[in-house]
């Protein structure tokens, strides 16, 4: 395959040179800003997404489950983000859902009387806050959280969609729901068995609701790494989204939706999803810049925005 490149390289000197100059990185225009939700850039193509609701412990009310869809599904778009960091501001994660939301909820459904039309409208509602936490899997970028403190209910099903995990020594995870009286709907009981691997842990935890320290966290596979502190975890978060956003946004962006793609299909089935997707994707200059630069030993190239 790289004996055709080779001869090549001299061709595509040019082309590699003018990439190189067209893609440096400009974004003149402000991060999206909503009202229960922070959005910052700290490295360039890195976007750093806080849950912005602390006096109410970062639960999550109506507002911020469309704001959260809304975030992801824009900056999936947006081509000055390359990697998005999502952690949270106060003195934890996340309490999960805000039960006043829930009793509003409740109360508006009373005036309906037909059990049947009051399961459309919450069949309808539960929906809508799957696909939100579903956009941070279907977000071509990757989603690295950074866990601080508690992670309850909602809030658990909400990690479990994105790629990596990182949280604090003091953090802890709950699949709550079962505490007041339902099951988990929102994602966790589908994911989770993929994520930490053992049926038996995830079953325990949806059974009770206990809580599950940060040390066993890692040890199960929930999160890939733990910190002393909430800023020592900010601090490698943007250490490894710095690097993932220095790599090839084709690259990268394909991979995460292989592997997504894969999670839920057979070996062959993810080996035909591939093919599909690199037969065009391997034509992209990317592939070019990144090889002369390794059969040069130069830097890594910096590569256009997608």
């Amino acid at each position: 395959m790289y004996t055709p490149l080779v001869r090549r390289v001299g061709r595509f000197t040019a082309l590699a040179q003018k990439q190189l100059a067209a893609a440096t990185y400009s974004n003149d225009a402000a991060p999206p800003k909503f009202e229960k939700l922070a959005v910052s850039v700290p490295k360039p193509f890195v976007y750093h997404v806080e849950l912005n609701r602390p006096d109410k412990l970062n639960t999550f009310n109506e507002a911020m489950w469309k704001e959260i869809r809304t975030c992801f599904e824009t900056l999936g778009e947006d081509p000055n983000c390359r990697v998005i960091i999502l952690s949270a501001i106060g003195r934890l994660f996340s309490g999960g859902i805000d039960l006043n939301h829930m009793a509003q909820t409740a109360a508006a459904l009373a005036g309906v009387d037909d059990i049947a039309r009051r399961a459309k409208v919450i069949r309808a509602s539960l929906k809508s806050f799957q696909e939100t936490f579903t956009s941070l899997e279907k977000c071509p970028k990757p989603v690295i959280t950074a866990i601080h403190g508690a992670c309850v209910g909602a809030a658990l099903n909400m990690i479990t969609a994105a790629d990596i995990r990182f949280c604090t020594n003091d953090a802890w995870f709950s699949l709550a729901e079962v505490n007041i009286g339902m099951a988990a709907d929102v994602g966790a009981l589908q994911r989770l068995p993929k994520i930490v691997g053992c049926d038996s842990l995830v079953r325990e935890l949806a059974y009770t609701g206990r809580k599950l320290p940060a040390n066993e966290a890692k040890e199960s596979g929930l999160v890939s790494r733990v910190y002393d502190s909430k800023e020592s975890m900010i601090n490698g978060a943007i250490e490894l989204a710095t690097e993932i956003a220095s790599k090839s946004p084709v690259a990268v962006q394909v991979t995460k939706r292989n592997l997504v793609y894969s999670r839920d299909h057979s070996v062959q089935e993810g080996l035909d999803n591939i093919l599909d997707w690199n037969m065009s994707m391997l034509q992209s200059e990317d592939l070019m810049n990144a090889v002369m630069a390794q059969m040069s030993k130069s830097s890594p190239p910096e590569f256009s925005k997608l």
